[in-house]
């Protein structure tokens, strides 16, 4: 989802919970992010993994000049000859310590080998967050969570382009940032405007 989809879809909440309830959790994750400065770590579930929300917060991290919203993902599958970005394995949430965040996205409670490991990163210090159902073991744990329960008027899927947007448009009081995000708003204007491709 682009930003003038995820523009058009906010146009279309006006006056609903969700835009203050996206805005307050990547206000959270942003705020976790920056500063701990320890690292975003994202996992989600052996069946679903957050592939497409890792490279949202990348572009955003990009796009905000707020390098820290860039996550690691880690995958219950991954495998060292995997590329790099991808092979970050459970054994990373052992490692994680104070400072570091950990976002948990799942469509359902997750499994208790996933709920050992994040409370255990908890314990050392790590700062938890969850996009799911909203309750359960996960969401009890949790230091912040977004409540997206099966049957809401969104899916996980659409909640997750709009806190990822969230995330990076709510790091821009920096000169730097406002000036990537004008940059930003200028090619999306270019794009917009531009005439027609010649037929062929």
């Amino acid at each position: 989802m682009d930003a003038v989809r995820v523009a058009l879809l906010r146009e279309v909440l006006a006056g609903t919970e969700w835009l203050g309830a996206t805005r307050r959790f990547a206000g959270a994750l942003r705020g976790s992010v920056v500063s701990h400065g320890g690292g975003l770590l994202l996992v989600g579930t052996p069946e679903y993994e957050p592939w497409h929300l890792a490279a949202h917060l990348v572009d955003e991290a990009a796009w905000s000049g707020t390098p820290e919203l860039a996550p690691t993902l880690v995958r219950h599958d991954a495998r060292p000859s995997d590329p790099a970005h991808l092979a970050a394995g459970l054994g990373r949430l052992e490692a994680a310590r104070r400072g570091e965040t950990l976002l948990v996205v799942s469509p359902e409670g997750p499994a208790a080998s996933l709920l050992e490991r994040v409370s255990d990163a908890r314990r050392a210090g790590a700062t938890v967050l969850s996009l799911g159902p909203g309750e359960g073991e996960l969401a009890a744990m949790a230091h912040e969570a977004l409540a997206v329960p099966d049957g809401s008027e969104l899916d996980l899927d659409t909640v997750q382009h709009l806190v990822s947007a969230a995330a990076g448009e709510n790091a821009l009081p920096t000169p730097r940032g406002r000036r990537r995000f004008r940059d930003r708003a200028a090619r999306l204007a270019e794009h917009l405007t531009a005439p027609p491709p010649a037929r062929w």
